[in-house]
């Protein structure tokens, strides 16, 4: 791998100097307002490898939605990113975080699973409580039809995501391979070289770690015309969609785990070789 640039290591000192303080001091941009502990491990390791430096990540969350009074969408909700580091476009974050673009909002945002919360120990259901709504009438909502129109509200688990700021091309090749084998289908390269640009050492790709496939969303209730926020669903179904938020949870950290393993075996690869190891190829040659 070619060795770091100057301006790579200008850049990297930056991040991980606001990463440095105790963690009970830090705090950024994101609803949350602090790292993510089940990633804080895999930061740090990221961090120490040379040619790496994270520069937002999200270890997981489940949340509620509130879309915005315009035409909005599920894609309207904010970006997923809790830690931003990264020196430029911190208060862009703090915008649409707080309230996502066309005006919607937060009504409950989680990075653990529902069921580890204090508020739900020894409880199973309750669901609209925590989050805000009155609890669905289900045959009185079908005969009222085009009345129960207004602001949708969505529940939505969203799995790590990761961005990593490499040294070169090579390192970006290596963290992306290291994605694509733990389960991370859509990483890749946000960043890539120019055309123009022959010299790898001097470009420093952003690379997202990410699994669109592991996401999971449903619309759970509305806002009415008097801002009333109530479920449009039944008790049992608001019961399923949690369960099923937290059977991702567990995924998902199956996958954060083979990451942290895929990334070990790349960039530690090339010193296997040099002391004679195999890969499995060989073995079976030999």
């Amino acid at each position: 791998l070619p060795a770091p640039s100057e301006t790579f290591h200008a850049r990297k000192s930056k991040i991980l100097s606001a990463l440095s303080v105790p963690e009970e001091e830090y705090t950024d941009f994101s609803p949350k307002g602090s790292v993510d502990v089940g990633i804080r491990d895999l930061i740090d390791e990221i961090n120490t490898r040379e040619g790496l430096v994270t520069t937002s990540s999200c270890a997981g969350r489940v949340s509620v939605y509130l879309e915005g009074p315009s035409k909005a969408t599920a894609t309207t909700t904010p970006t997923t990113v809790t830690s931003t580091t990264e020196e430029d476009g911190s208060e862009n974050v703090r915008s649409s975080s707080a309230g996502g673009k066309g005006g919607g909002e937060w009504l409950f945002v989680s990075h653990d699973p529902i069921s580890s919360l204090p508020s739900q120990q020894g409880q199973r259901g309750g669901y609209e409580s925590l989050f805000g709504l009155q609890p669905s009438q289900v045959e009185q909502e079908e005969e009222e039809g085009e009345e129960q129109e207004g602001r949708m509200i969505h529940f939505k688990f969203e799995p790590m995501i990761l961005h990593i700021l490499t040294a070169s091309h090579s390192h970006a090749q290596r963290v992306i391979q290291a994605g694509m084998e733990a389960g991370f289908r859509e990483t890749g390269a946000l960043s890539l070289l120019s055309r123009h640009d022959n010299n790898d050492n001097d470009h420093n790709p952003i690379v997202a770690v990410r699994s669109m496939g592991l996401s999971f969303e449903s619309l759970i209730g509305i806002e009415d015309y008097h801002r009333v926020r109530k479920a449009v669903v039944s008790s049992g179904y608001l019961n399923r969609v949690v369960g099923n938020s937290e059977k991702l949870f567990k995924e998902n950290e199956k996958r954060i785990a083979r990451f942290r393993d895929a990334l070990r075996t790349v960039f530690e690869e090339g010193t296997k070789k040099k002391e004679g190891w195999e890969d499995a190829e060989a073995r079976r040659e030999r």
